[in-house]
C-alpha cells in the first residue's frame, strides 16, 4: 500500500508537471515549469517580483503601431514597416548628407523617427506580459498583450504589413527601398513567439487572435521565401544569414510548417556553422566588426537559439562537427580565454560595452552547459557573473 501510495503521489507531480509545460521553442519548457513551482523561493522570487513589476509598467502604455511614424515607405502605404541601418549617418561633406555613410557600431538617434524602436518596445512589452501571466496566472498580463498584438498585428487601421521590404533603408540610396538586414529588426519576435505560447491558454487568448497571429506569421514566412529583399538577408555570410534561419524556423513552426522548419535545421549546420567558424573557433566575420565580441557573442546566441529550437524536433545541431572541427563547441573554446580578461588582452576591436558583453558572455556558457553539462562551462562563467538575482534571465535559463 506505501509503495502504490509513492507511486500514486510521483505520478501525481509528474502530471502536474507536465501540464505546466508549455509548446516553447527558445525557453526550455520543462527549466521554466520547475522555476514556476519555486517561484516564492528565495532563488527565483526577486526576479519574478521585478518580471511583476515590469509587465505593470507595461500595463500603462500606449500600444504602438507602424502608424506613428511622421514618414511613409516608397510603396505609399504607411502600414509597410520602415526603418533605417542603424550606423548609418548624413555625409557631413554633402550639402543634404546624401548619401549616407556607415559608422559601424554607432547608432544613429534618427531611428526614432521610424518604426523599429516602436517594434523592439512592443515585442519587449509582449514578452514581459506573456511571462507575468505564466508565473502569476493574472489574466490583466494576458489581456494587455492582446492589445499590443491586436494593434501591431491584427487591426485592419493599425497593422504592419507583413514584410520588411523597408527594413534598415539608407537615406540616398537603393531608391529607397530596404535591405535584406533589416530583418534583424524583428530577431525578438522569436522569443515573443514563445511567450505567446505561455499565454495561449488564457481567457484573452481566444481563437480568433490565435488565427489572426498564425495568418500573419504564415504570410511573413511566405515573404521571407519569396522576396528578393529577404533574399538578400538569406545570402548573407555573417551573423545575418545565420539569424534568418534561425528566425525561419522559429515563424515556421508556430505557423504549422514543421517541414520547412526540418529542412532548415538539417542544413543548418554546413550552411551556417561551418561556413562562419572557423577550425581554430574565430567567427572572421564577427570579428572584422568595431564591437568585435559583442558580435561574437551575438551570433554564438542565435547558434544556441537554433539548438534550442531544433532540440524539440528531436534534432542535435549542438554536436555537429566538420571534418576539420569547425564547431559550436570551439567558438566556445576561442570565447573562454577573454572572459573574465581586461580589454587590453582582447586582440580586436570593441569600442564600446566591453563589461556588458563580458557578463552576456557568462550567460552564453550557462546556455551551451544545457547541451554540454561535463564541459564546465557553467563553473567558469559563474566565477564572473555579476547579474542581480531580480533579472529576468535567472528565469529563463536556470540551472533547473
Amino acid at each position: 500500500m506505501k509503495n502504490l501510495l509513492v507511486c500514486t503521489l510521483l505520478f501525481a507531480s509528474a502530471f502536474t508537471l507536465n501540464a505546466q509545460v508549455a509548446n516553447t521553442r527558445i525557453y526550455a519548457a520543462e527549466k521554466l515549469a520547475k522555476v514556476k513551482e519555486k517561484a516564492d523561493s528565495p532563488l527565483y522570487a526577486p526576479a519574478v517580483k521585478t518580471l511583476l513589476r515590469d509587465a505593470d509598467k507595461a500595463l500603462k502604455m500606449t500600444p504602438p503601431s507602424v502608424m506613428d511614424k511622421t514618414m511613409t515607405a516608397d510603396s505609399g502605404d504607411k502600414h509597410d514597416y520602415m526603418s533605417m541601418g542603424p550606423y548609418w549617418w548624413p555625409d557631413p561633406s554633402k550639402p543634404d548628407g546624401l548619401p549616407y555613410i556607415r559608422k559601424d557600431g554607432q547608432r544613429n538617434p534618427e531611428l526614432d523617427k521610424l518604426d523599429r524602436n516602436k517594434l523592439g518596445d512592443m515585442s519587449k512589452a509582449v514578452t514581459t506580459l506573456g511571462l507575468a501571466y505564466y508565473f502569476s496566472g493574472d489574466e490583466k498580463y494576458a489581456q494587455k498583450a492582446v492589445d499590443f498584438l491586436n494593434v501591431w498585428f491584427l487591426d485592419a487601421k493599425t497593422k504592419m504589413n507583413p514584410n520588411l521590404t523597408y527594413g534598415q533603408t539608407i537615406p540616398g540610396k537603393n531608391k529607397g527601398m530596404g535591405r535584406g538586414a533589416g530583418m534583424i529588426d524583428i530577431y525578438s519576435f522569436t522569443e515573443m513567439i514563445d511567450a505567446m505560447t505561455l499565454m495561449e491558454n488564457s481567457k484573452a487568448f481566444t481563437p480568433k487572435v490565435k488565427k489572426g497571429m498564425k495568418e500573419w506569421f504564415t504570410q511573413l514566412v511566405e515573404w521571407m521565401q519569396t522576396s528578393p529583399v529577404a533574399a538578400e538577408e538569406q545570402r548573407a555570410k555573417n551573423n545575418h544569414g545565420l539569424a534568418y534561419d534561425v528566425q525561419l524556423t522559429a515563424y515556421a513552426l508556430y505557423t504549422g510548417n514543421q517541414d520547412l522548419a526540418m529542412k532548415t535545421i538539417q542544413e543548418f549546420p554546413e550552411k551556417r556553422l561551418f561556413a562562419q567558424i572557423e577550425p581554430d573557433g574565430k567567427q572572421p566575420l564577427e570579428l572584422a566588426r568595431t564591437t568585435a565580441l559583442g558580435y561574437t557573442i551575438f551570433n554564438l546566441g542565435h547558434m544556441l537559439d537554433m539548438c534550442s529550437i531544433a532540440s524539440t524536433l528531436g534534432q542535435d545541431i549542438y554536436n555537429a562537427t566538420s571534418q576539420d572541427g569547425r564547431s559550436i563547441t570551439a567558438a566556445l573554446k576561442f570565447l573562454i580565454p577573454y572572459i573574465g580578461k581586461p580589454q587590453s588582452e582582447w586582440p580586436y576591436q570593441q569600442i564600446k560595452e566591453w563589461d556588458k558583453k563580458q557578463e552576456e558572455a557568462c550567460w552564453i556558457l550557462r546556455r551551451a552547459s544545457f547541451f554540454d553539462p561535463k564541459a564546465g562551462y557553467e563553473a567558469i562563467g559563474a566565477q564572473f557573473r555579476e547579474t542581480p538575482a531580480n533579472k529576468r534571465i535567472h528565469l529563463i535559463y536556470s540551472l533547473e
